[in-house]
């Protein structure tokens, strides 16, 4: 099946960077949200990473232009009823997901893959919500999209493996490097491995063994990270650390290491979801 139309649910951070990135393949691409603000400012994201690759001559003016016309918004599910592969990239929230994939499903044309850029959640679970299973995946992306080259291509217990091949084709299509999660485990790889990192670290602060500053100049000079947790939990949001963290203690047998720390907890409650509210574990309104 050739793909040439690539439909996006969610135009927030993941979602508008993952439909500039299939537009950037020569893909049509209809990006859809709820509301028309939330499509403007996903248009007005893409538009403005693009123009910094102009001016740091990775693009031209034209080659701009011509990304940003195959990119339709739109607020309307009916306008992806044509897509030849969808990809859900709503907020991390197990009833809206599956809710997103029965109304997908019903819209779509039988063959069509539906992919989610959950990086947690159960892709079984979602998948039957549809009539489809088999033809649902996960296709996790990183932040930020179109610089991240990790694509976790996760299986469900229904997924064939036309699916989880053609998911694969396309992300390499778009420049990425996959890696196939086997089983539909809480985290896939990369979550499963960092969330214990991001406890470990607001721990340290919580008992004063170390500022938040100090654990962040330690793991990037001691561990040759590129961001120290803190920084990292800024950029994709708080907000995801703790949701995953309680998804991890919900679904891995309620162990102990995975209840989230107190402060968690209160950064949360104060609305300090990191770059994207303007403070987080640092404070960014001033920048």
């Amino acid at each position: 099946m050739e793909i040439k139309k690539i439909g996006v649910v969610g135009a927030g951070t993941m979602g508008n960077g993952i439909a500039q990135v299939a537009a950037q393949i020569g893909c049509q691409v209809v990006m859809r949200d709820i509301e028309e603000k939330f499509v403007e400012r996903g248009l007005k994201n893409i538009d403005g990473f693009l123009s910094k690759s102009v001016e740091k001559g990775k693009l031209t003016q034209e080659q701009k232009a011509e990304i940003l016309g195959r990119i339709k918004g739109t607020t309307s599910m009916e306008d992806l009823k044509d897509c030849d592969f969808v990809i859900e990239a709503v907020i991390e929230d197990m009833d809206l997901k599956k809710k997103v994939f029965k109304e997908l499903d019903e819209l779509l044309r039988p063959e069509v893959i539906i992919a989610t850029n959950t990086s947690s959640m159960s892709i079984t679970e979602i998948s039957v919500a549809t009539n489809r299973p088999d033809k649902v995946c996960g296709m996790h992306f990183f932040n930020p999209v179109p610089l991240m080259k990790l694509v976790e291509i996760i299986r469900g217990y229904f997924s064939s493996d036309e699916t989880i091949n053609i998911t694969t084709e396309l992300a390499k299509r778009m420049g990425k490097i996959t890696v196939e999660v086997k089983k539909d485990s809480p985290g896939f790889i990369v979550n499963r491995i960092m969330i214990p990192h991001f406890i470990e670290a607001i721990k340290i602060v919580e008992e004063g063994i170390a500022s938040i500053q100090d654990v962040d100049i330690a793991v990037k000079n001691g561990l040759n990270y590129p961001m120290g947790p803190f920084e990292l939990m800024d950029l994709t949001g708080v907000d995801i650390a703790y949701y995953v963290t309680e998804y991890f203690y919900k679904e891995l047998n309620k162990e102990l290491k995975w209840v989230a720390p107190n402060l968690l907890k209160s950064m949360i409650k104060a609305g300090r979801l990191g770059r994207k509210t303007g403070a987080g574990w640092y404070d960014y309104s001033k920048k």
